[in-house]
């Protein structure tokens, strides 16, 4: 049983999170509710926590996620909830600095530069991650919008050219960011579509732009049809190979069993479906190093990826392609680590061998080597 005040505590946690995609601070919980201490804050968080409402990140500015909540009249908080705004110095600053990456303040800005994210998810029962749940290796939107928000600033344009089921076009709906989403299987295209009509709801989220574009086709292909220097950035998950094709402990439990997906297509185009991995990463890295055409000069790529065991052999994958795209048209500015903490555990190699239970991605953060002077986008 909670108070009134825990109830309204996690109910605002629950909605900050949804619309913001990431937890509020103990400050800004402390503002909202006219604290008069923050310690007043942690002592309802910490209940909540042990109630199994919450749980905490240590040492995480902002390490709170609900894994559990009440009936949330959520209306009545958007109502009371403002946007956040900027935080502006009182002193005057001998040179005026200007955030041409972004829109966050500076103290927005820190906490995502940290190397290590922990992934967010809707959980497996919630009603939006039907649709997201059909994809063999679906992204959480809460995680791809942080990456948004970071790289981009408002109406920026932001491509996905392995678009699954809209995990990208969702978050920059909600960001107020312009998407294009290419999806070569007309299944996932058709899903984004649903997804994005069903789960852009207005009482959840006080923005939401709706130019969000779905173009079912090949990538590699669709790409040539986009003009140069016409997006502000690039963020995706591609294939991981061929690795779908692989029926392990997880794959018969929570794929085959339920009659979900286990790959993406039977197409010959589809990029999962080739079968040597030298091969693979050429194809992959040829059309990263493409992409540098139609990216803005000196703009960013995200590419979340993850190594992976292949018989007898592990694939650094994030290290192959990390390397071939330095070897062409970007530079490695930073590797984050993704924390999937609520993957479930599987005894791959008992009793005989090590196999690791890989529990974390690779968000690779490269940096358009092309120079404005180079680019026609410098003399618009």
């Amino acid at each position: 049983m909670l108070t009134k005040r825990q109830k309204q505590m996690l109910d605002f946690v629950t909605v900050y999170d949804t619309k913001k995609g990431y937890a509020p601070s103990l400050k800004e919980i402390k503002k909202h509710f006219k604290l008069s201490s923050e310690s007043t804050v942690h002592q309802h968080l910490t209940t909540l926590e042990e109630k199994g409402y919450l749980e905490k990140e240590k040492n995480q500015p902002r390490g709170i996620k609900v894994v559990a909540d009440s009936e949330i009249n959520t209306q009545d908080i958007i109502d009371e909830f403002p946007p956040l705004q900027p935080v502006l110095s009182k002193e005057k600053s001998p040179r005026k600095l200007i955030n041409k990456l972004n829109d966050l303040t500076a103290a927005e800005w820190i906490p995502e530069t940290i190397s290590v994210y922990v992934q967010k998810g809707l959980g497996a029962g919630s009603e939006e991650a039907k649709i997201e749940r059909q994809h063999p290796a679906p992204y959480s939107f809460q995680d791809v919008a942080r990456l948004v928000r970071f790289f981009t600033k408002k109406d920026d344009l932001i491509l996905d050219p392995f678009c699954g089921v809209g995990s990208t076009l969702k978050a920059c709906a909600i960001n107020n960011r312009r998407g294009i989403g290419i999806e070569i299987v007309r299944k996932y295209s058709d899903l984004t579509k649903e997804r994005l009509l069903k789960e852009l709801r207005p009482d959840l989220f006080e923005t939401i732009n709706k130019d969000q574009r779905v173009i079912c086709g090949d990538a590699l292909k669709e790409l040539g049809q986009m003009q140069d220097d016409s997006i502000d950035f690039i963020v995706t998950s591609p294939p991981y190979w061929n690795i779908l094709k692989k029926a392990d402990h997880k794959v018969k439990q929570e794929r085959i069993s339920k009659n979900l997906d286990t790959k993406y297509s039977g197409l010959k185009k589809d990029l999962g479906n080739i079968d040597d991995y030298s091969e693979f990463l050429e194809v992959l890295s040829g059309f990263f190093n493409d992409c540098a055409r139609v990216l803005k000069p000196r703009k960013y790529v995200a590419i979340v990826v993850s190594d992976f065991r292949n018989k007898d052999k592990y694939h650094m994958f994030h290290s192959d392609l990390a390397q071939k795209l330095e070897q062409g048209n970007f530079a490695l500015k930073g590797i984050t680590v993704l924390y999937q903490r609520h993957k479930k555990i599987f005894p791959y190699g008992y009793p005989y061998s090590y196999v690791p239970n890989i529990h974390h991605q690779y968000i690779l953060i490269l940096q358009n080597k092309k120079a404005f002077e180079a680019s026609e986008y410098a003399k618009k």
